[in-house]
């Protein structure tokens, strides 16, 4: 058994919390590149310390901690990602936006949020045109990184510098919208 995991398992917390320290904002930077929101990547993250405190006398690790880490984000993340079910395109873009906008799209009314939505579309129409079809793929065809890289013929790394831009763009643009809704309320 890994050393790090013994003391663990042995409740150390001095050993726990340099552990902690050391991976936790990789992690998190890691599990944000599935889930483009800080706080269920932070939470994500959380839960696999959480579980590893736990558990770390039941952990049977054949490669490197470090390695099984990763993969236990990953598939966090990915299981995360799969019990979201949203069947619409106008959900799944309001899924992301809410993400991408984090709680401030949250406070709005229904109304606001065609206005937003409706105003989202046009701010993706003025972005260059293979980040628009990047973020289509994405956000209203629901495409995985890998998927959208195949149909458009660059790279998964191309389509997340794509999306983080893009992201960018739209936070600046939507929170500018829901700036001068509530001003006109």
């Amino acid at each position: 058994m890994n050393l790090v995991l013994k003391e663990i398992s042995k409740k150390n917390e001095k050993v726990f919390k340099i552990f902690f320290d050391k991976h936790y904002k990789d992690l998190v930077v890691y599990a944000n590149t599935y889930l483009f929101d800080k706080d269920s990547s932070e939470d994500v993250v959380q839960d696999i310390f959480i579980y590893i405190w736990e558990n770390a006398g039941k952990l049977k690790i054949e490669s490197s901690l470090k390695g099984y880490l990763y993969a236990m984000v990953r598939n966090k993340c990915l299981n995360f990602l799969k019990s979201i079910k949203i069947t619409d395109s106008y959900e799944l873009l309001e899924f992301n936006i809410n993400l991408i906008t984090e709680h401030v799209f949250n406070s709005t009314s229904k109304e606001e949020k065609k206005i937003v939505y409706h105003q989202i579309l046009k701010i993706v129409d003025t972005l260059p045109e293979k980040m628009q079809q990047v973020v289509r793929l994405k956000f209203m065809h629901n495409y995985k990184y890998s998927e959208i890289a195949t149909e458009l013929n660059i790279s998964v790394n191309t389509v997340k510098t794509q999306l983080k831009r893009a992201k960018v763009k739209i936070i600046e643009m939507v929170t500018a919208i829901l700036i001068l809704l509530q001003i006109n309320q």
